[in-house]
């Protein structure tokens, strides 16, 4: 170790000590500060992949104070800097002593405090002791992920530059409590951080609904297309593991998983039956979601497909598409041409109520010369030529309601025209 990292190390390690039990301690103003551990969870890999490490902090008579508690009586900014320092040192020998002894590798999540990370990664001597620490542990810096909220990416210049010099070291970034406040993706765009940790506050919003349980499922999508990893934190329950998996998150941590605990969890107990129950739930509502909804769909594409003998004859939209526009929950039937123009004017069913449709968007209700190429029903049915395709419900831009689009491409008179129905659907029916 350098003279430099010595020197930096040096006022750590004097609060430092080891028990008998062989686990590490720190006592620093009269408190005493232990790690904990909770485990994270890979859905795929069905196993640990990694463990977040937590200060607990009790008194001198070895009552439980609150994490936060140790910070707020700190005064200065410098002192919270060694503090935070030093609380991830403690981390760092009771991961890497266990982790050595079980033979076992996987991330070690650290938690820093963002005004702590701006600075020490505007250091480039501060930058190079964390490194040499790592070394001297036997932690290569690319199993370390820090951990950064999200609401301190105030200071956008600095922050920016100091995810540059901490990305120098090896270690990865994760951005946490995404979803919670003011997330902005333009920031994930810019800092690219490896791992999102989405905020529990989203999955307690997915539970209650399931159109947020699809918008959570979008955004984790979305994350995957800027290049991160998506954690989602908080996952206490069956059913919200279940969702979870659903939205197809890449990791997983909560109680459902398992509590914080001094040891890490390794070995045989690093396979979850938790996941392995998810993986076999899902697989049932998957199975029964696909039969409900192909009987809900049934006559509907019956008699879509009975429209297409008048339709290659040309006969009026609402002739051809008498039968399907009798069946309830049909909020309108549309002919695509080859490039997604209306062929004719929609029609609608004769019973639904003019009454009913939401004025405010009556600007809307006019489609005139509106192309819909774009849409994922022209797009699927093209693809598939003849196969009746379903959307996932979407807000139509024709009445603003509610609906999935059923359409069905097909040639008619050497053209390719396809077939549009959209359908009733209010939250709750999936």
């Amino acid at each position: 170790m350098t003279p430099e990292t010595e020197a930096a190390t040096a006022p750590l390690q004097q609060y430092l000590s080891r028990r008998e039990d062989g686990r590490w301690q720190a006592d620093y103003q009269g408190l005493r500060l232990e790690s904990h551990f909770q485990p994270i969870w890979s859905f795929p890999h069905r196993r640990t992949v990694g463990h977040e490490a937590l200060l607990r902090v009790a008194d001198g008579e070895g009552q439980a104070r609150p994490p936060m508690s140790f910070f707020d009586r700190l005064a200065g900014f410098e002192e919270k800097v060694l503090a935070d320092r030093l609380t991830r040192l403690l981390h760092l020998h009771n991961f890497t002593a266990q982790r050595n002894d079980a033979g076992e590798e996987g991330w070690l999540f650290l938690n820093i405090h963002p005004a702590v990370f701006v600075h020490a990664a505007g250091r480039q001597e501060t930058l190079r002791a964390s490194v040499e620490v790592l070394d001297r542990l036997g932690m290569p810096a690319h199993r370390t992920v820090l951990e950064v909220t999200e609401d301190v990416i105030a200071h956008d210049a600095e922050f920016e530059a100091a995810v540059a010099n901490a990305r120098e070291t090896g270690c990865l970034l994760a951005l946490d409590d995404f979803g919670a406040g003011h997330s902005n993706f333009d920031r994930v765009w810019r800092i690219q951080p490896e791992i999102v940790k989405l905020d529990r506050s989203l999955l307690r919003r997915a539970a209650d609904s399931p159109r947020i349980a699809r918008v959570m499922t979008q955004m984790v999508s979305l994350l995957h297309e800027c290049g991160a990893l998506v954690l989602l934190e908080g996952v206490e329950t069956h059913d919200e593991a279940l969702i979870a998996l659903d939205a197809d998150v890449d990791l997983a941590q909560g109680f459902a998983f398992g509590r914080p605990a001094p040891a890490l969890v390794t070995g045989e107990a690093a396979h979850s039956a938790e996941i392995e129950q998810a993986w076999e739930r899902l697989d049932e509502r998957h199975a029964e979601g696909r039969a409900a909804h192909a009987q809900r769909m049934t006559p509907f594409s019956v008699a879509l497909k009975k429209a297409l003998p008048g339709l290659r004859q040309n006969q009026p939209l609402h002739q051809a598409c008498a039968a399907l526009l009798a069946l309830p929950g049909v909020q309108l039937a549309y002919l695509l041409d080859e490039h997604g123009i209306d062929c004719c004017a929609p029609v609608a069913p004769a019973y639904r109520n003019p009454g009913l449709q939401d004025r405010r968007f009556a600007p809307l209700e006019q489609a005139g010369h509106a192309r819909w190429a774009r849409r994922p029903y022209f797009r699927r049915a093209v693809a598939e030529l003849g196969q009746v395709q379903v959307t996932r419900p979407y807000l139509s831009l024709k009445g603003a309601r509610m609906c999935v689009t059923m359409s069905m491409a097909f040639w008619s008179q050497g053209k390719m025209q396809v077939i549009c129905v959209d359908l009733d659907w209010a939250p709750g029916d999936d």
